[in-house]
């Protein structure tokens, strides 16, 4: 279940929060307002390392909604190995090798959900049309599952949309 943030937008244009009921007080000396939205968003989703459904609830009575995803995680580039050429100089190489993708897909997901590949090895959006697929890296998949077989699961984080399926 995602973090669940409540902004309540007062006639006077501060802002009440909660985050999963509890207050998330501002700043010491400042309050909440339009113009902290930003930072807001920054504390409550941790500076963007988690996903936070938000619902913003205006003077007017009118309601927002939206899920501020986390940023995607990078990965780390792969490490710099130095030799010496025959005159003694060091070169830098990169070595990588080429991963082997196998595709998992699945429908039915709400369109831009998060959606979870498991054995968790990497997360994919759904497209406009409830739709998503993954490509994930056959050795990677060798290392976590030691026979090369098992199951993938696709696992809508909003819908609870599931789709299971057995890896060639």
């Amino acid at each position: 279940m995602l973090p669940h943030a409540v902004i309540t937008v007062t006639e006077g244009g501060a802002l009440d929060v909660t985050l999963d009921g509890t207050d998330v007080p501002p700043p010491e000396g400042e309050a909440w307002t339009r113009a902290t939205f930003g930072p807001l968003l920054d504390v409550l989703t941790r500076d963007r390392t988690i996903t936070v459904r938000i619902e913003v609830y205006e003077s007017d009575e009118t309601v927002f909604t939206d899920v501020i995803r986390a940023r995607r995680r990078t990965r780390p580039e792969p490490s710099d190995t130095e030799a010496e050429d025959e005159r003694g100089t060091q070169v830098t190489s990169r070595t990588r090798r080429r991963p082997e993708l196998v595709e998992v897909t699945g429908e039915g997901f709400v369109p831009g959900e998060d959606v979870a590949a498991a054995v968790i090895v990497s997360h994919t959006d759904a497209t406009n049309t409830g739709h998503a697929r993954t490509h994930l890296d056959r050795g990677r998949l060798r290392s976590l599952l030691p026979d090369g077989g098992g199951e993938v699961m696709l696992l809508g984080r909003v819908s609870g949309t599931i789709h299971v399926r057995r890896l060639p």
